[in-house]
């Protein structure tokens, strides 16, 4: 916190400071790169507490969380929320405390090439975790709740991330990019195989257009992957590489004036890279998976090779004005993507656990034919953690 790098931090960000409203203790656990053990502040009015992780691409994760786990352990809440199923592992330790625990699944983290095989199984052992030790499970979309029912026969809250509709944001900043509104092509992902920024290039390069494509985004556990972005942008000086942009009014000008905006993404759940494009009036190219098709319906145009996505980046060029209505067209469609709906969503659902007091998850675990595995109460910690309001309130 503040956020301003991937979905997860702000979801935090934005439910978190919203709960904070209705009267609810919010504690968000933050990654601290330096030597100090232990810090703490606030933002927005949540409590925060840094703590450090092993900075190497296995470890982070889940080295951070069992700090956080062992801190909850003498800080109890009364209700926790875990993002990502990759800490479904350290559950077991969390739930000491007999804290109800939510568990953000996230997507299809298994399927990244740069998780190798072993990588993959991890995943895929740790989505069967999250499963059996969580007291309930939320999916960002609708896509994700039937995978978790095919695979697991268990139920999934859908609640998605929320759409920033930006509005007038100007365009003052674009000069110090040398770019003129309307003019440019753009991409915003991490630098890995599954988000496509390889193909987005690809598909630029083939195609006829005097606009230049802008590509925000990098990796730090990605050199082999962004050296190959790198030798196919150094092709053609239109390609412009900008890496991570943290200034946030300049990146919201850089969504809302992009001609069209390029979305490679394939397999995550609701992206909020995809959502905020669309609250920018952004037109969007998206590459053809359900989850894209899923929020963007009939204002995508989809494409799954280079020489599909060079055809629509043509297109766009061939005709701007129609391709900027289409982008304005779709903004309208985000009132099922709003922070206040989504905030409603996580209240909601932390009221039903902790009524529920683990009861729901054990009958979801005997569905899944965990029979085997103890229903344990749990008492976890996770990125955002609410109080529990006065027992007179009625779970709605």
């Amino acid at each position: 916190m503040p956020a301003r790098y991937g979905g997860f931090e702000t979801c935090v960000e934005e439910v978190g400071r919203r709960l904070v409203e209705r009267g609810h203790d919010v504690t968000v656990y933050c990654r601290k790169a330096g030597a100090e053990p232990l810090a703490a502040g606030s933002h927005l009015g949540m409590r925060l507490v840094h703590l450090p992780a092993l900075r190497r691409k296995t470890l982070e994760t889940l080295s951070h969380t069992a700090l956080s786990a062992l801190h909850a352990l003498i800080d109890p809440a009364d209700v926790a929320i875990v993002f990502n199923s990759a800490n479904a592992p350290l559950l077991p330790l969390l739930r000491m405390r007999r804290t109800p625990t939510i568990t953000h699944v996230d997507g299809l983290e298994w399927k990244r090439a740069k998780w190798g095989r072993v990588g993959s199984r991890y995943y895929r052992t740790a989505e069967a975790l999250a499963v059996r030790w969580s007291d309930a499970l939320i999916a960002d979309a609708v896509g994700i709740q039937d995978y978790y029912s095919d695979r697991f026969r268990t139920d999934t809250d859908y609640i998605p991330y929320g759409a920033p509709v930006l509005g007038e944001v100007g365009a003052d900043r674009l000069a110090e990019l040398d770019l003129l509104p309307h003019r440019y092509h753009l991409v915003v992902a991490r630098f890995e195989p599954e988000n496509h920024v390889h193909l987005a290039v690809e598909g630029y390069l083939r195609s006829s257009a005097r606009h230049p494509l802008v590509v925000v985004g990098s990796a730090p556990y990605a050199d082999e992957y962004t050296s190959r972005i790198t030798r196919l942008a150094a092709r053609n000086p239109n390609v412009r590489l900008l890496g991570g942009v943290w200034d946030q009014a300049q990146l919201d000008q850089l969504y809302a004036n992009a001609l069209t905006y390029i979305h490679g993404h394939s397999v995550g759940g609701t992206n909020p890279s995809l959502l905020r494009a669309m609250g920018a009036a952004a037109a969007t190219s998206a590459f053809d998976v359900r989850f894209n098709r899923e929020v963007l319906g009939s204002f995508g145009r989809f494409f799954t090779t280079a020489g599909d996505l060079a055809a629509l980046c043509d297109d766009a060029e061939a005709d701007p004005a129609a391709t900027v209505r289409l982008g304005r067209d779709q903004v309208a469609s985000l009132n099922r993507y709003t922070w206040d709906g989504v905030t409603d969503d996580y209240e909601r659902l932390a009221l039903r656990v902790v009524r529920a007091g683990g009861r729901e998850r054990a009958a979801a675990r005997r569905r899944a034919g965990g029979s085997g595995w103890k229903p344990w109460k749990a008492r976890s910690v996770g990125a955002a953690v609410a109080a529990t309001p006065p027992e007179s309130e009625e779970v709605r």
